[in-house]
Formats: C-alpha cells, sequence, structure tokens
C-alpha cells in the first residue's frame, strides 16, 4: 500500500514533539504525501497546548508545500463517561477528531471493563472521528466490543505505527486481534504514524506489515488518499473547503 496521506503528527505544540507544521509539510511533500493531519495533544497532556491552541487553528493555511492540512486534535480521554479533555464547542470546529487513552491525563480506569465503558462512550458521543492507537497495553479494552461500535457509528479505528517502534510496547499482540475483529465486520481504519519529529512523518512500514497479513483490503483503509479522508469527512457531516 502507498499511503498518501498522514492523519496523526504532531508538532512542538505537543510539549514533546520536536517539528514546526511548515518543516512536517516539507518533509511530508518530498515524500509524496497529499495531506496532513495536524492532531497536537490536547490540554490534559502534561506540557500540551492550551486551549487556544485549538481554537486558533484557523490560522493555519490550508495547504503547504503543496500538502493539505487538516486542522486537528488529539484528545485525551478523562473519565468513565467518555467526556474529552476540549470543549464541544472547540472539537466541532476541527477537522479531524482523535481520542484515546493516554497515561497521567486524568483517566484513572483500571480494568477492562471500565476502560471499555469510557471508549464506548466516547464512540456513542459522535465527536471523535479516530479512536486513537487503541491497542494500548496499558489501557485494554474488548476488542469485539468496540470494533462494532466504531463501524456501526462510522468511527475509524488506528493502527499506530509508533505503536510497534518506540513507545506503548506489547502493542502488536493487541492490534492483531482489533484486526482480525476489523476484518470480521468490515470496519474502516487508517494509519497513522503519530510522528513526533517531522522525519517519522508518512513513516507506516510497521503497521502495514501486520494490516498486509491481516489481508485488510486497500479500500477500508481511508488514508490511502487526499479525496478519500475527505470523503470520509463529508460523510462526517465536515465541509473542509475553507
Amino acid at each position: 500500500m502507498n499511503l498518501r496521506a498522514d492523519l496523526h503528527v504532531h508538532t512542538i505544540s505537543s510539549g514533546h514533539g520536536y517539528s514546526t507544521t511548515r518543516e512536517i509539510c516539507n518533509i511530508a511533500s518530498s515524500r509524496g504525501l497529499e495531506m496532513v493531519g495536524i492532531t497536537d495533544h490536547g490540554p490534559a497532556m502534561p506540557g500540551g497546548p492550551h486551549i487556544y491552541h485549538f481554537s486558533n487553528l484557523i490560522a493555519l493555511p490550508r495547504e503547504i508545500s503543496g500538502v493539505r492540512i487538516l486542522r486537528g486534535a488529539e484528545c485525551n480521554v478523562i473519565d468513565m463517561d467518555g467526556s474529552l479533555d476540549l470543549p464541544e464547542k472547540i472539537l466541532t470546529t476541527l477537522d479531524i477528531v482523535g481520542a484515546g487513552f493516554h497515561p497521567g491525563c486524568g483517566y484513572e480506569g483500571k480494568s477492562v471493563e471500565e476502560n471499555t465503558i469510557a471508549i464506548l462512550r466516547v464512540i456513542e458521543k459522535g465527536i471523535a472521528d479516530v479512536l486513537v492507537h487503541p491497542g494500548n497495553p496499558l489501557f485494554p479494552v474488548d476488542y469485539e466490543k468496540v470494533v462494532r461500535a466504531a463501524h456501526r457509528k462510522g468511527v475509524l479505528i488506528e493502527i499506530n505505527n509508533a505503536s510497534f517502534t518506540f513507545v506503548r510496547k506489547g502493542s502488536e499482540k493487541n492490534c492483531r486481534k482489533i484486526l482480525s475483529e476489523i476484518k470480521k465486520v468490515g470496519a474502516r481504519i487508517v494509519v497513522g504514524s503519530d510522528a513526533h519529529e517531522a522525519e517519522l512523518v508518512g513513516v507506516f512500514d510497521e503497521a502495514l506489515r501486520l494490516i498486509d497479513e491481516a489481508e485488510i483490503d486497500e479500500e477500508f483503509v481511508v488514508n490511502r488518499n487526499a479525496d478519500s479522508v475527505l470523503k470520509f469527512l463529508r460523510g462526517r457531516g465536515k465541509d473542509i473547503s475553507t
């Protein structure tokens, strides 16, 4: 698969990212990417950006170096009610909203049952477009229930390349289970680099290896190109023209 969009990328605004939006787009352009999603962490992340960062994303140009930019966020689930760390009035202005669990960001669930309840509530609220790195072994969930709920509500399941390299060790086994469930129901996925430095933008090798082994057809991978991403977002009621 030759994926042309990377929808999970962090800038210096995340506090532990090391590149600017312009640096990211320059690298993305050199690698033939058509689109990047700038998805800095929500404010519950230690060192993360203030809420003003997200309300002011409208200041970002729609294109740099020929690469289309989506204005987004990687939000933290902060409680079992499925609350996220940005208010709805901000989230509804963003092009793409990812949601997931991160340690040290307020969520204290300690069991598969609690984690599953929390993420199912995120899905049901209909604001999150993507469930980010759901194979994280620190926050196990009932993968069958989560994949089926996401499929029903049109929420993407992310297969996160960074989870197989230097963070979230132990994710591969869980992601294989997730891909098995995805295969059963025909759920749609997105492959994210989770790049925190420009040189990692568009790097999907390990995630694509698992997807290939699971025999997931390219048509179910939404970020195969920019047109596919825009079609998905239109189906979510989002206008990315301005």
